[in-house]
């Protein structure tokens, strides 16, 4: 007994310790992040001011994490190691099973069960700022999946079809008056074909080369849009797009308006949730795409290229067909995601389209796993879900200070979330994978048995 708890205090020392060596290295790296900020005082002169006490609580809360790690969480994982493999619960499985049905349901019902919780005026804040934007990201997260996850192309400058997608619907509907439904395939073709001019230059790359060409291209787009005045109006964007309607009806507090038409009382959240099923409907029609698309000849070439692409060649598949087919039904469903984006906002700037979206967009198609569509759609939930509570946690300003904003650290949270991702999880929340094609029965298959894990 007096050696167990000898061995105790060994580990909690040995746990101290590591969490001090946590902390110094957390302060060394938070000091001129959080500890230092740069202010402008009454003269307009650039003031240097400290921020000691958000300092002292990040770094406690790393030391704290890392003594729990250290001293109970690492020796319970060793454990757990040695155990011998035991077969799944039953109440797992059927959790497994039921979560595709339970989470089409939620995300159907889900503006009602606002409506009831917060009634009509607090709604639209959940409806649009956590339904609509985080289905956004579900969309242009499955669109990437495709180039990303299933050929294996990596692709750093998605944001720039998103950004064609968009100012194809601005210009298109300002200019010419055209309807929502109209411009929605057209704006996705424009997409698509933008994205088959860069699949051309790139045909010959892999790897970093793509990766850094694809860069190049989206931060092309992007200055293109704020030097072309004439066209795009620069930095001052484009104001004024206009909305989708109900078959017709606006929603407007007019007396044919759709609360009007219909005998309701006039509220903005029609429009919210009407638009809340406009790019539902829209992210499902893209799911179901990817997943018949990967079942079809050319989904099983775009994981053949993912796997080897020297292998594809030797079996005869046509890789730059694969590869420009590949970059068009991303580019595609990102031109959709950009049309619907300009309808909702009634505007649009070269800021909503720089590289911080694309960067966002890869980070959710990692961090869910790579092919994965559940992963996707998961990863958008944490990433952005995270970000737009982030923007409800006012309180913190009575802890830290009335300067305090909580959504600066949107960042420096999703770094941390991507390094926790590579020590526990590194090939991403859905660690196994279906196969497209399979003989007598469909078994999954853990990412250990594939090619770095991208499926």
């Amino acid at each position: 007994m007096q050696a167990g708890a000898t061995g105790a205090r060994a580990n909690a020392l040995d746990a101290l310790r590591d969490a001090a060596r946590a902390a110094l290295v957390a302060f060394g790296l938070l000091l001129p992040l959080i500890g230092f900020q740069t202010v402008t005082n009454i003269r307009d002169e650039l003031v240097l001011t400290t921020r000691w006490p958000l300092l002292a609580a990040f770094v406690a809360v790393v030391a704290a994490g890392r003594f729990v790690y250290s001293f109970a969480l690492a020796p319970w994982l060793a454990q757990r190691a040695l155990r011998p493999p035991q077969a799944a619960p039953l109440w797992r499985e059927n959790l497994r099973k039921s979560f595709i049905p339970l989470g089409i349901g939620f995300v159907l019902v889900y503006p009602a069960i606002a409506v009831a919780a917060a009634g009509l005026t607090g709604a639209v804040k959940w409806v649009d700022n956590f339904g609509i934007q985080i289905l956004i990201y579900v969309m242009l997260g499955w669109g990437l999946n495709i180039v990303v996850g299933l050929a294996g192309l990596l692709d750093l400058g998605y944001v720039a079809f998103y950004a064609v997608g968009a100012y194809s619907y601005a210009l298109l509907a300002k200019t010419f008056g055209l309807a929502f439904w109209i411009l929605l395939p057209l704006a996705g073709i424009l997409a698509s074909f933008w994205g088959i001019l860069l699949g051309f230059p790139v045909l010959r790359l892999r790897g970093d080369y793509l990766a850094i060409v694809t860069l190049a291209f989206g931060e092309i787009i992007r200055l293109i849009l704020i030097n072309w005045v004439a066209l795009t109006n620069g930095y001052a964007g484009i104001i004024g797009i206009p909305r989708p309607t109900f078959f017709g009806v606006p929603f407007n507090a007019d007396d044919n308006g759709f609360a009007a038409v219909f005998g309701l009382q006039y509220s903005p959240v029609y429009r919210v949730i009407f638009l809340y099923y406009v790019i539902l409907a829209l992210a499902f029609v893209t799911c179901m795409v990817t997943v018949r698309l990967r079942r079809l000849p050319i989904g099983r070439a775009w994981e053949a290229l993912r796997e080897d692409e020297i292998a594809c060649r030797s079996l005869g598949i046509n890789t730059t067909n694969t590869k420009l087919t590949a970059f068009a039904m991303g580019a595609m469903f990102a031109g959709f995601g950009g049309s619907f984006f300009a309808a909702r906002q009634a505007f649009i700037s070269p800021e909503s389209f720089t590289f911080l979206e694309s960067a966002t967009i890869l980070s959710i198609v990692v961090l869910g796993g790579m092919g994965s569509q559940i992963g996707v759609a998961l990863a958008a939930i944490l990433l952005i879900g995270a970000t737009e509570i982030m923007r409800q946690l006012d309180f913190l300003k009575q802890i830290f200070g009335p300067t305090f904003d909580p959504t600066q650290y949107r960042v420096l949270l999703v770094g941390l979330a991507m390094v926790l991702m590579m020590i526990w999880r590194p090939r991403g929340l859905i660690t196994t994978r279906t196969p497209s094609v399979f003989l007598k029965e469909r078994k999954s298959i853990s990412v250990d048995l594939v090619k770095e894990g991208r499926g």
